[in-house]
């Protein structure tokens, strides 16, 4: 299974209750909680009813962003971020839906009142796991249906000395000494910037 689709599923199967960023008619944020249905190597499924505003917004602008999160605590949580676009489907895949989560049955118990619902595909867009469980700190970042994946975080230039101030201040130690220019494990940063701050040289480029 390739990452993004096991991050796809884990959104979808551990987190499933998330939170989606969508933009209303003013141009303003809106957040709601939404659940995710199915997952695959095309993407995330959700649905809604058409009389709803997030219907309204989906059509407005079909981009959002959407953020699950699962642990008991902050120390131990796990969370996916991700950022794309969506398409109206309609009717496919609704009995699926309601064949694989049967808690939809008591929302919609019949098929009088599952006329109203649509079904969405986020099937293009870029995403992030991010894992405090672990120490050092883990994050993968993972693109689906096309979409490039952007270079982001904080990488060092050739005009690094060597001097190892990044290192010392570095709050997961996550920069590799072995060599120089030394190299920021990006696996392990959270893109603090305090490395930038601190090189004397300003060898730290943030992308």
């Amino acid at each position: 299974m390739s990452s993004y689709v096991y991050y796809l599923h884990m959104l979808q199967q551990e987190m499933h209750s998330v939170v989606f960023a969508t933009i209303n008619e003013q141009g303003r944020p809106v957040t709601c909680a939404i659940d995710l249905m199915l997952a695959d190597e095309n993407g995330l499924y959700f649905l809604t009813a058409k009389g709803k505003s997030f219907y309204t917004r989906l059509n407005i602008t079909p981009f959002v962003s959407v953020t699950g999160i699962k642990g008991e605590d902050t120390m131990s949580s796990q969370s996916i971020s991700l950022h794309g676009q969506v398409r109206e489907i309609g009717k496919q895949r609704l009995h699926e839906i309601f064949a694989q989560n049967p808690y939809m049955a008591k929302i919609y118990p019949d098929e009088k009142s599952r006329s109203v619902l649509t079904v969405f595909q986020l099937y293009q867009g870029v995403g992030e796991f991010f894992d405090l469980s672990v120490q050092p700190i883990f994050r993968e970042v993972f693109s689906f249906g096309g979409e490039v994946l952007p270079q982001s975080g904080y990488f060092v230039q050739e005009n690094c000395i060597g001097c190892k101030l990044c290192y010392s201040v570095c709050p997961q130690h996550c920069i590799d000494l072995v060599t120089v220019p030394v190299t920021i494990e990006q696996e392990h940063c959270l893109k603090c910037g305090r490395c930038l701050e601190i090189c004397p040289k300003q060898a730290i480029e943030k992308r």
